[in-house]
C-alpha cells in the first residue's frame, strides 16, 4: 500500500510549488476527486448527509478509500501548519495563544483521529488485505503526527498545570515510537524514504524534547527513543521486534565511541550522534579490510568504498550539527566542548578525504598507476569464414591514451582533495601536517607526470616526454624527502604514502629518465643526417647498403649507420 510514499510524495509535490496552504488546497481538490469515484461527495446545493464509516471490506475492495483517509489526516495537519506559518510571518515575536492556539490543536488533533482510524482499519488483515509492513507504516505516521500535536501543546501558548520537565514525556513518546518504527523499517526494506523521514521532523523533533527534558546532548537520539518508546503497548512492541530484533536494543560502544585521536591529541565525543557515526564507520572499515583482499575486480574494491564515506559523511555532517548548536548557544572557543568538536571535525573530515582518495588510489591500481601495463588481445567471439583463428593485435594508440586520461582525471581529483584538506580549519597552523601533505601532493602529482610522459611516447614526441618524466623526478625527490605521517595497519588504501612506495617511484622515474634521453639523443641523430643527406654531404643510403662503395669525399658519417628510427619502433 505504500502509505508513507503516498503521504511523502504528495507533500514533496505540493512544498516545490507552495506552502502548507498551498498543499491544503491541493489536497481539498483531490479530496472531491476520490468522494466523487466512491459516490460519498455530497451534490452542489444538497443537504450534508453523514456518510457510513469506512470499513476495512471496503479497503480491501478499493484502495480508495485508504487515500480518502490519508488525505483527509494531511489536509487537517496542513490546516494547521499553514496557521502556524501565517502566524510566524505576521508576529514573529509572539507566542501563539487564546483562539489560534486552540485551532490549531484541534486541527492536529482531527489528523491524529483520521490516521488512528487507519491503524484500525489494516488492523484487520484479513479485511483489509494489509501486510505487516503496512500496519507498522501506519502507526508510524499516527505516532508521528500524535507527537507534532503534544510537540505543539508544550511548545508554547497552551500547557499542562505541570511546569516541570515531565510534561515533554508524551511528545518523546509518541515520537520514539514512531522513531522505532520507522528506523526498522528503513533496515528491513533498505528504503532511504524512511531515512529521509526520520532526518526530516522525527529526529530533529525528538532532539528539541529532549533537551527541553533536560537529557545531555551526550544521549543520541536513537538511545532517547529506545528510552520512551511505549513498551507496555505488547501488540507494536511484537511487532516492531518482528520486523528487527535489534530494534529496541541498546547497542554497545567501545572506546573508540568516547574519544577520538588526531595526531597524537586525543578529543572526547561531546554528542552521541558523532560517536554513534565513529562506531559504525569502524564497523564498515573492519568490513572493507576484509572485502578488499577477496575481490579481484577493480570496480568492485572500489564499490566496497562506498559504506565507509557514507559513515563517516554521517559523522563529519554530525559534528558540524553540533559545532552550530553550541555557537547558537553562544559558548565561546576556549569550552572544553568546543575545543573537542574542532579537534573532532579536523580529524574527520581528514578522514572522509583521505578515504576518497583511497577510493581513487583503488581505481588507478595496486601500484598508484606508476606502470601501463598493456590490455590483453581480445578477439572477436565470432569465427573467421576461412576457419582460421584470429590474430592477435596490438591495443589500439587510441585506446591507451583514452585510459590514460582517465588517470590523469583521477590524479586531478586526488590532488584538489589534498588541496581541500588544507582549507580546514586549524589544518594550516600545524606546519608538521602541512609539510606532510606537501609530499604526499608531491607523491600524486609526480605520477601525473609520469603519464603523461607515456603519452607523449605513444605519440612518437620523446622531447615532451623526457620533460615530463624530468619533472615528475624533481617531485619524486621532493615526496621522497619530505617527512611521512604514520601508515595505518589497514589494508585498505588511504591518503598516506609509505617511504616504500615513493622510493619505489623515484628510481622508476630515474631509469626511464635515463630511457628517454637515449631516444632523444637517437632522434637528435637521425635529424642531423637527414639534414646532411638534405645537403648532398653524404649519401642517404646506410652505410650497411653501400659497403662495396668507395668513400669519394671526406670521412665515413659513423652516425649513418643504420636507418632510425625504424619503421616498426613502439615507444614503451
Amino acid at each position: 500500500m505504500d502509505i508513507t510514499r503516498f503521504v511523502a510524495e504528495y507533500r514533496e509535490t505540493a512544498f516545490l510549488v507552495g506552502d502548507h496552504s498551498t498543499y491544503r488546497a491541493q489536497l481539498s481538490r483531490r479530496l472531491r476527486i476520490v468522494r466523487k469515484k466512491l459516490g460519498r461527495a455530497t451534490a452542489k446545493n444538497a443537504k450534508y448527509a453523514a456518510k457510513a464509516p469506512v470499513t476495512a471490506e471496503d479497503v480491501g475492495k478499493n484502495i480508495e478509500f485508504l487515500h480518502l483517509q490519508l488525505l483527509t489526516s494531511e489536509r487537517a495537519w496542513a490546516h494547521a501548519m499553514s496557521m502556524k506559518a501565517s502566524h510566524s510571518e505576521d508576529n514573529a515575536d509572539q507566542n501563539i495563544t487564546g483562539s489560534t492556539r486552540q485551532h490549531i490543536l484541534s486541527r492536529l488533533n482531527k489528523a491524529v483521529r483520521y490516521a488512528n482510524d487507519t491503524v484500525k482499519l489494516l488492523s484487520d488483515q484479513a479485511a483489509s488485505g494489509a501486510s505487516d509492513t503496512d500496519v507498522l507504516e501506519a502507526r508510524g505516521y499516527a505516532y508521528a503526527l500524535a507527537g507534532a500535536e503534544e510537540f505543539e501543546r508544550q511548545a508554547e501558548g497552551t500547557r499542562s498545570k505541570d511546569s516541570s520537565t515531565d510534561r515533554w514525556i508524551p511528545c518523546l513518546a509518541s515520537y520514539s515510537a514512531a522513531r522505532v518504527i520507522y528506523a526498522s523499517l528503513l533496515k528491513a526494506t533498505k528504503n532511504d524514504l524512511f531515512k529521509e523521514v526520520l532526518a526530516g521532523t522525527t529526529d530533529p523533533s525528538i532532539r528539541y524534547a529532549a533537551y527541553q527534558h533536560r537529557i545531555p546532548r551526550t544521549v543520541g537520539v536513537p538511545s532517547v527513543a529506545k528510552k520512551f518508546f511505549p513498551k507496555d503497548n505488547v501488540e507494536l512492541t511484537k511487532a516492531v521486534e518482528k520486523l528487527d530484533p535489534a530494534a529496541l536494543q541498546e547497542e554497545e560502544t567501545g572506546a573508540s565511541g568516547t574519544t577520538i585521536a588526531w595526531r597524537g591529541r586525543q578529543a572526547n565525543i561531546v554528542d552521541a550522534a558523532i560517536g554513534q557515526a565513529l562506531v559504525s564507520l569502524e564497523t564498515a572499515t573492519s568490513k572493507l579490510a576484509e572485502t578488499l583482499p577477496t575481490s579481484t575486480s577493480t570496480k568492485d574494491r572500489a564499490n566496497a568504498y562506498d559504506d565507509v564515506a557514507i559513515f563517516t559523511q554521517d559523522a563529519a555532517d554530525a559534528t558540524r550539527s553540533a559545532i552550530e548548536e553550541l555557537e547558537k548557544e553562544g559558548v565561546d572557543e576556549g569550552d572544553s566542548r568546543m575545543q573537542d568538536l574542532r579537534v573532532t571535525s579536523l580529524a574527520v573530515n581528514y578522514n572522509l578525504i583521505a578515504w576518497r582518495v583511497g577510493r581513487y588510489r583503488v581505481l588507478l591500481g595496486a601500484d598508484d598507476g606508476l606502470t601501463f601495463p598493456a590490455n590483453p588481445p581480445q578477439k572477436p567471439k565470432r569465427a573467421r569464414k576461412d576457419g582460421k583463428e584470429w590474430v592477435d593485435r596490438e591495443e589500439p594508440t587510441g585506446r591507451k591514451l583514452a585510459r590514460l586520461r582517465e588517470r590523469v582525471a583521477l590524479y586531478d581529483a586526488i590532488l584538489q582533495s589534498i588541496d581541500s584538506v588544507k582549507d580546514l580549519r586549524g589544518a594550516a597552523r600545524d606546519g608538521g601536517f602541512v609539510a606532510e601533505l606537501d609530499g604526499q601532493r608531491a607523491y600524486y602529482q609526480a605520477l601525473k607526470c609520469l603519464n603523461l610522459s607515456h603519452s607523449h611516447a605513444f605519440l612518437s614526441a620523446p622531447r615532451q616526454a623526457l620533460a615530463l618524466c624530468s619533472r615528475a623526478l624533481s617531485l619524486a625527490s621532493q615526496a621522497a624527502s619530505s617527512p611521512k605521517p604514520d601508515v595505518s595497519s589497514s589494508d585498505a588504501p588511504k591518503l598516506t604514502v609509505s617511504e616504500s612506495q615513493a622510493q619505489t617511484l623515484k628510481q622508476n622515474l630515474e631509469n626511464l629518465t635515463l630511457h628517454y634521453r637515449g631516444l632523444v639523443a637517437l632522434s637528435q641523430l637521425s635529424s642531423n643526417s637527414d639534414i646532411a643527406s638534405k645537403a648532398n654531404l653524404t649519401n642517404a643510403a646506410p652505410v650497411v647498403e653501400r659497403l662495396n662503395e668507395y668513400p669519394t669525399s671526406g670521412s665515413v658519417d659513423l652516425a649513418n649507420l643504420v636507418t632510425w628510427p625504424p619503421s616498426s619502433s613502439r615507444y614503451p
